[in-house]
């Protein structure tokens, strides 16, 4: 799965948080963003506030996509060693580092599941800001 910055690596669990950070980076600076770019009453007329609350309504859609299929991505992978380690854990139930490596890919899909409620956090987070910030400029389709 791609990212800006890199590619999303399933299987290294901290790589992966530092992908999904550096594909956070637009919603960690959402403020700054409306900030500089959403005029006030006073500034209004010489930017089109509209067009620029809609872009960035469009960005945070398209950034929120993408990683939301991305970690969806990895749970699946992850999911699919985890169901493999158990078949053959069901053959051998005797080979500890067999129990030890299917302990190991249970608790990294735990996390990578965590992260979908971090996401959740984040997303509503962002569009929250963009909406009360934007609301006299732009409605998005889904708030109407």
């Amino acid at each position: 799965m791609a990212a800006p910055g890199g590619t999303l690596n399933c299987e290294d669990f901290s790589m992966f948080q530092e992908v999904l950070k550096a594909m956070r980076t637009l919603d960690d600076r959402i403020v700054h963003a409306l900030n500089t770019t959403v005029p006030t009453v006073s500034f209004s007329g010489k930017v089109d506030a509209t067009q620029t609350c809609k872009d960035l309504y469009e960005s945070l859609i398209e950034a929120h996509t993408s990683r939301d299929k991305a970690i969806k991505a990895c749970i699946a992978e992850t999911s699919a060693v985890v169901g493999r380690l158990r078949e053959e854990r069901a053959k051998d139930s005797d080979n500890l580092s067999l129990i030890k490596q299917l302990r190991k890919e249970q608790t990294k899909l735990k996390l990578m599941q965590s992260e979908l409620n971090v996401e959740e956090v984040v997303n509503d987070r962002s569009m929250k800001v963009v909406i009360e910030r934007c609301r006299i400029h732009y409605t998005p389709p889904k708030v109407q």
